[in-house]
């Protein structure tokens, strides 16, 4: 991935602030203060931005474009090829991913790739030991957002592990 700078205006982003769960009970004046914390990349169609097994500290905002993220799964699949992976969601702009990670340090759950010409928002742990430092209120918002997002995915999770158990039960 290419890194372009700063996020600086993250606010003007078409349909951002409205469209992205993370952001959506941000001012502007907040998402942009966010976003000067993040690092703007770009990756090209087909490109790894998330690699399965991986030990960083870090989440994206997904600015434009779209990303497969897939599981390896059985032992002899490979975690660079996107064929032997098992799709678990195509995320579109306004999306979050890589946040447990990013939380908790351990490898990364997934893979990610650029499904098309992506534009994202990087967001690492020390920069939300520094938010919540210096800006308080906002970094508590963030980490509020977070925790709702993280939550729903658990609720959803949890909902298609339900539906597979009972189609095992009735087969």
């Amino acid at each position: 991935m290419a890194v372009l700078g700063h996020c600086e205006r993250l606010s003007q982003w078409p349909g951002l602030l409205q469209d992205s769960p993370l952001l959506h009970d941000f001012s502007p004046a907040e998402a942009d203060l966010l976003g000067s914390l993040m690092l703007h990349v770009k990756a090209r169609p087909g490109e790894m931005m998330i690699a399965e097994g991986d030990a960083t500290d870090w989440m994206m905002l997904l600015l434009r474009g779209t990303v497969d993220v897939g599981k390896r799964i059985g032992p002899e699949a490979d975690r660079e090829v996107r064929g032997d992976n098992t799709r678990l969601a195509v995320l579109r702009p306004g999306a979050v991913l890589g946040e447990m990670s990013m939380f908790d340090g351990e490898p990364r759950y997934a893979s990610c790739w650029a499904l098309s010409e992506v534009e994202a928002a990087v967001l690492d742990r020390g920069a939300v030991a520094r938010l919540i430092k210096a800006h308080p209120e906002v970094g508590a918002k963030l980490l509020v957002k977070l925790t709702q997002l993280l939550a729903q995915r658990l609720r959803n999770t949890s909902s298609q592990l339900v539906k597979v158990l009972r189609r095992q039960q009735l087969a």
